[in-house]
Order: C-alpha cells, then structure tokens, then sequence
C-alpha cells in the first residue's frame, strides 16, 4: 500500500485543489492532506480556519474518497528543516509527497528517500486562492464556478464575502 502526503493551504479549497487531491489519489492508495498554515491567525491572506478548510474539502469530495484520505494540520515553522521536522511527526509515514515546491522536493527527496511528485495545474491563472478570495470579497458571482459545491456552501454559510470585506478594511 502506498501512502501520499499533499499539503495546500486551501484558502478557499478550490478546482485546482479538488483535481491535485484526484490526481494525487492516482498514485496513492491513501492520502495524507495536510491543511498548511493551520498556525496563522485568520488575516486577510489567511481567512478561514483549519476546521473551515477541512468541512471544505470532506464536503467537496464523494465518500469513497473520504474514506481514502485524512486530514491533518499542519503548523507554518521558522525555517524549512524544523518544518519537515514538524510534517514527520504530525503525519503518518508516507512514500510519496506532492508538491511543485522545489525546496520541498529537494529536501524530501535527499533527506528522507520519499519521492516527490509534481502536481499538474489545472487553469492556474485562473484557480489562484488570491484571485477567488478578492471575486468573492467584491461580490463577483464568477467565482461559484471555480470551487467545488461543498466549498461554495461553506463559504456561503460563513459569509465569506462580509468577511473577506472586514479582514480586507484591517490588512
């Protein structure tokens, strides 16, 4: 059996995440998502919580994927070796990372043997958390089709647009 760590900050969980976690699944029987930056204190760049962030992805994927991944926290650290430090000992052990940061696969790869492997973009100039959170901050219906429907039913529920507007007043 063979276990895959992805880690994405999924501010909000969008498209592009929802095909990296299948594209992911492809390889691994099971896998490890690691909500990233779980740490931070809710900001403008940084607006829905760790619990916010995993009712998204649980709600935007079926049950059989559900059953094939868990969902851990991961905390941001002061430099990249204290950081694996802290995904290893959060994390089960896993054979395969994905990841299209080259630090990351760098330090994987020489330091612990666990293969790294690029995750293709789907749309990126267009699926960034950074462009959705400024549609939805400014009301722009757009941004309903580029999330999955269980992130759009928690973003609608947490009125994610009077808050992105407040965060945006105090950045």
């Amino acid at each position: 059996m063979v276990d895959g760590l992805l880690i994405g900050r999924f501010q909000p969980f969008h498209l592009g995440h929802l095909e990296a976690l299948r594209f992911a699944l492809c390889m691994a029987d099971r896998l490890w998502v690691g909500i990233g930056s779980s740490n931070k204190p809710v900001g403008y760049a940084n607006p829905f919580t760790a619990d916010e962030r995993r009712d998204m992805i649980m709600s935007s994927v079926d049950d059989k994927t559900q059953r094939r991944i868990s969902i851990y926290e991961i905390p941001d650290a002061d430099d990249h070796v204290r950081w694996m430090e802290l995904v290893n000992g959060i994390v089960p052990p896993f054979e395969m990372i994905f990841t299209n940061d080259s630090m990351t696969t760098r330090m994987y790869s020489e330091r612990s043997g666990v293969r790294a492997v690029g995750i293709p973009f789907l749309r990126r100039h267009e699926l960034s958390g950074t462009r959705i959170r400024d549609m939805i901050k400014a009301q722009q219906n757009d941004w309903h089709a580029m999330v999955p429907a269980g992130t759009r039913d928690i973003l609608e529920k947490c009125d994610a647009a009077s808050r992105l507007a407040d965060l945006a007043k105090h950045k």
